[in-house]
């Protein structure tokens, strides 16, 4: 029988930050312009969290079932390990997706955005169709564009738009920025993963890239999030407090352009999400203090 910790391992609890982000964003962008909600806000969190679960089991669950996962340098997953049967994984995927029905459900009802339902319904498509079906396309090299679209921009703007029904300039930067990271976060797990994903066939972007360019785009991906973030001091100079993230930035930077691989870049993946969790955090709090 699995254990908690095994079921705790497959969550990827490290991947987490990666939600609560865009929620952190997009409700100081609605506190900017006076039209904040704690109650929305801890709804949208509950589906951006629920929904990243349900994404961690549907990729356990899809790489596991095609043998993707046979060999790897990170922590073990619960279907390639044989730790739990594909079909209880696969359901706790479905589960966690019906949870975050729930409070997508709950959310559209306090906010009135019932269009909001349809959304929800692309998102979790998406989520398992990244690894899973006939043709994922996270085996092509799409995995970057889908992460920054749902976990960037749907996340934050939808966020804000849930509580402010507009959204807003600063909540369009903070979208690219969150979604830059998110995709900063893929981009470091690809990178580690390029041995192993390019001798079982799948075309991450960083297969495709090659090493090199890959870990440039790494870096790319964090310079430029931070820079969206700065531009919204056109807005508030409470936004420049997103310069005491540069450091981190640096040291990421160096680290992966260094070459770090396989655990070394297991502590990279998680300080990139603890660098996404601190721009959500900081740009949130920076709007909130400037719309007083």
């Amino acid at each position: 029988m699995p254990s908690v910790s095994d079921w705790l391992e497959g969550a990827r609890l490290r991947t987490l930050p990666a939600a609560v982000a865009p929620v952190l964003a997009g409700t100081g962008a609605a506190a900017f312009v006076g039209s904040a909600s704690v109650v929305r806000a801890l709804l949208a969190a509950g589906v951006a969290l629920a929904l990243q679960v349900g994404v961690n089991f549907a990729n356990d669950y899809s790489d596991g079932i095609r043998g993707t996962d046979d060999v790897r340098v990170g922590p073990q997953r619960l279907t390639a390990s044989g730790a739990v049967p594909p079909k209880r994984v696969k359901a706790a995927a479905f589960a966690a997706f019906g949870v975050s029905g729930l409070f997508g459900l709950a959310l559209c009802a306090v906010s009135g955005v019932w269009w909001l339902l349809v959304v929800g319904v692309v998102c979790v498509v998406a989520a398992w169709f990244y690894t899973g079906g006939h043709s994922p396309y996270g085996y092509r090299g799409l995995g970057e564009v889908a992460v920054f679209v749902f976990f960037g921009l749907v996340a934050t703007l939808g966020t804000t738009y849930s509580q402010a029904l507009r959204i807003t300039g600063p909540a369009v930067l903070g979208a690219v920025g969150i979604g830059l990271l998110a995709c900063a976060l893929l981009m470091a797990n690809n990178i580690r993963d390029i041995p192993t994903d390019s001798v079982v066939g799948k075309h991450t972007l960083a297969v495709r890239l090659g090493e090199r360019r890959a870990r440039g785009a790494y870096v790319a991906m964090l310079v430029t999030a931070l820079l969206a973030g700065l531009a919204v001091a056109v807005w508030t100079p409470w936004a420049l407090l997103l310069l005491l993230l540069a450091p981190v930035v640096v040291i990421l930077a160096r680290r992966v352009l260094g070459g770090a691989t396989g655990r070394d870049l297991i502590v990279v993946l998680k300080n990139t999400g603890l660098l996404e969790l601190a721009f959500g955090f900081l740009l949130g709090g920076a709007l909130l203090l400037g719309a007083g």
